[in-house]
This record gives C-alpha cells, sequence and structure tokens, in this order.
C-alpha cells in the first residue's frame, strides 16, 4: 500500500498567515492625507472669513447709508417694506454665514475666537436694527403668525384654566377666549384674542375679529369675575370688531359699547396686555383696565394703517406713512399717557421665544396686581375713571 505523501509540518496541514495590519507606509499615508484635509478646511475657513469680513461691511455701510439718507418723499415712493426687507436680509445672510463658519471645521483656540467675534458682530447689528426700527416695521412683527396668542400665555402663565363658552343668547364665538385659571396661586378671569396659526385655524378663530356674542361672552365672564372677586386679564391681539353684515344684524355696536359702560363699573383689578395688533373698538371693547402694557413691538390704534391711508390719500400703499403719522407704537402711546408701560421683547421680536416673552410679561403682571390688590373697590373704579377722564386732555 501506498502511502499518502507528507506534508512538510510532519502531516498537519500547513497554517493560514497570520492577517497584518496597515503598514507603516500605509499609516503615514494615510496620516499625510488627513493633515492635507485639515490643511485645504483651514484654508477655506480663513478664506470663508475674508469674504465674509468684506460683506459684513458692504452690509453695515448698505445699513447706514440706506437710514441715513431715506426721506419721508422715499418711503412714500418706495414700495412698503422694502427697506426692512433689504436689512434684514443682510442680517439673516450673515447669520447663516455664522452657521457655516461654525460648521466648516471644529473650531478650536484662534478660530473659535474668530468665530465668536463674527458671532458678537451680528449680533451688535441684529440690536442695532431692532432698536430702530419704524412705526411700519414694528407693524409687521406684530402681525407676525408665530407670535404669541392668548392659548400660548395661557399655557405658559397660568395653572388650572376651564374655558367658559358661549354667551348664553345666540352661539360660541371662538376669536376670543375666556375662562377661570389660577396666576400665582390666586385665582383670576383670563380673557384674550386668538388669531390661529394656519389658515384651518384661522378660519375658525375668524382672524381674531370677535362678533357680537364675542363680546357677550366676555362680558358675562367679566361680572362672573366681579361677583367672585377675582381679577381680570386680558390680552388684545385683533385687527378689530369683525365688520360683517351678520355681526351688524346682532347688534355689533351695541354689544361693544355695552362692554366699555360695564367695564368702566367693574370693582376688581383689570390687566389689559396689547400682545399684537390693538385695533379700533374691537380692541378697546375688552381694554378699559386698571393697567395698560404693550409688548414692545405692538400696535394700538383706532383703525389700520391701510384704512387710514385709504381714507387720506384714496391709495393704501401710503400705508407706511400713514403708520408714522397715526403714532401707533408703544413709546408713541407712553408718551401720550395713553397706556402706562412697555413690556421689553426678546431680541428679535416675541416670535423668536415665547417663553422669554411670557417670564417678562409674568413679572410687569405680578407687580400690578399686588399694587391694586391693596385698593377696595371703590377705589378701583374711581381710578379707573379718572384714568379715562385724563386720556386726551393734552388736545385742549
Amino acid at each position: 500500500m501506498s502511502s499518502a505523501p507528507k506534508t512538510p509540518n510532519g502531516g498537519k496541514d500547513a497554517k493560514q498567515p497570520k492577517a497584518t495590519g496597515p503598514t507603516g507606509r500605509e499609516r503615514l499615508r494615510e496620516k499625510l492625507k488627513k493633515r492635507g484635509e485639515r490643511k485645504k478646511r483651514l484654508k477655506e475657513l480663513k478664506k470663508l472669513k475674508e469674504e465674509k469680513r468684506a460683506a459684513r461691511a458692504a452690509a453695515a455701510s448698505a445699513i447706514a447709508e440706506s437710514a441715513g439718507q431715506e426721506t419721508e418723499r422715499d418711503r412714500m415712493d418706495t414700495p412698503q417694506g422694502d427697506t426692512n426687507k433689504r436689512r434684514q436680509r443682510a442680517i439673516d445672510a450673515l447669520e447663516r454665514d455664522v452657521i457655516e463658519l461654525s460648521r466648516l471645521t471644529a473650531p478650536t483656540g484662534e478660530q473659535a475666537a474668530e468665530v465668536e467675534r463674527v458671532r458678537a458682530e451680528v449680533q451688535e447689528l441684529k440690536m442695532e436694527f431692532y432698536r430702530h426700527l419704524g412705526p411700519w416695521q414694528r407693524l409687521q412683527l406684530a402681525r407676525h403668525p408665530q407670535r404669541p396668542y392668548t392659548d400660548d400665555y395661557i399655557q405658559l402663565l397660568f395653572e388650572n384654566f376651564s374655558e367658559i363658552h358661549g354667551d348664553r343668547n345666540f352661539s360660541d364665538d371662538s376669536a376670543l377666549i375666556t375662562g377661570m385659571a389660577t396666576f400665582h396661586d390666586r385665582p383670576v378671569m383670563v380673557i384674550g384674542s386668538q388669531k390661529g396659526r394656519d389658515i384651518k385655524q384661522r378660519l375658525a378663530r375668524n382672524f381674531g375679529q370677535a362678533k357680537p356674542e364675542g363680546y357677550r361672552k366676555a362680558l358675562r365672564a367679566m361680572k362672573l369675575a366681579a361677583k367672585f372677586s377675582r381679577p381680570i386679564m386680558v390680552f388684545v391681539d385683533t385687527p378689530g370688531a369683525y365688520p360683517g353684515v351678520d355681526a351688524e344684524e346682532r347688534g355689533q355696536g351695541e354689544a361693544i359699547a355695552r362692554n366699555l359702560l360695564e367695564m368702566s363699573r367693574l370693582p376688581v383689578p383689570i390687566l389689559v396686555t396689547i400682545t399684537g395688533e390693538g385695533g379700533s373698538g374691537g380692541a378697546l371693547a375688552v381694554a378699559v383696565g386698571d393697567r395698560i402694557f404693550m409688548l414692545e413691538n405692538s400696535v394700538y390704534s383706532v383703525i389700520s394703517p391701510e384704512g387710514c391711508a385709504t381714507i387720506m390719500w384714496r391709495d393704501s400703499t401710503k400705508a407706511e406713512v400713514a403708520a408714522e403719522a397715526m403714532k401707533i407704537t408703544a413709546p408713541d402711546l407712553l408718551a401720550l399717557k395713553l397706556i402706562d408701560a412697555i413690556v421689553p421683547e426678546p431680541e428679535g421680536g416675541a416670535h423668536f421665544n415665547h417663553e422669554a416673552t411670557a417670564k417678562t410679561l409674568d413679572g410687569y403682571l405680578v407687580a400690578a396686581l399686588a399694587e391694586l390688590s391693596r385698593l377696595s373697590g371703590k377705589q378701583i373704579v374711581d381710578q379707573r375713571y379718572e384714568k379715562f377722564r385724563r386720556m386726551g386732555q393734552f388736545f385742549s
């Protein structure tokens, strides 16, 4: 019998060669490749920084030039909001550049300091921009769809909210929210306008324009608050009362007049905050208060600038000029002593930070409520009467 051929290792299968890692040359090649990539990214970063520095200088120059050279005639001839849009686009572009600088590489040391410096410059430019907004620009912020509405303030400021529906006469009006809640462990009544975020909500809320049943519902809630000695917190953000035929048929004017009469003699503290638009009698119908606050970028007027321009010039495109003439902003109204205080907004407007806006407003409401709570019902009514009687006397 023939025997099987022997293998060199004594009949055992030959062992497979062990897998080896990358050689020293391969590791060096990989390291050089990564170093080259880092140098390339750093070069791109430096190039981008130079471009953005030039862009910042150009944007600042353009803003200063447009702010210094714009006259009233220019504003009348320029399409509404064009200047504001150009400035906002310049700031937005710089903010995007800061994000790009941060993402381009993980900045450390000198790079991080440079990115932080650029970010600080953009923040300073934004602060300068929003500090010098005109009436028309503030009106646009007051109408911003992401601005906090009554429902947001209810969630951020109050607890145990229980909504009240209907006027016990015709129907419920979703444009006005009313209900009981607790504010810093104290029972209060909350009343406020609600516009809605999307088109479906806006249609359901009638774009924040209340009908007679809405004002009667609000009055029913306020009388209930007076019965149980509960302070009333009002949030106003409406372009005005609904002007439709059905509203007029159900007594829109009478409902507003009745609210003015009854609110003037309710023996409980009434704190009113204009959070966005305070338009016409539709706003005043729930704004007869002991303390009237306005958010920094809100407006309060007897008519919209578009309506005023249509009446005065037969041209709604003159709305920007009308807004300046009407004195609708918070600083103007505080100077005229039509409101009691201006509530600062976060940088860029309340729509950027609902929580910060509510926190700031909370301090004003707490202080005013503590002050009014020391008064009797008769003293509250007498002070409210004197407050509104003094309005407008500087014109006589």
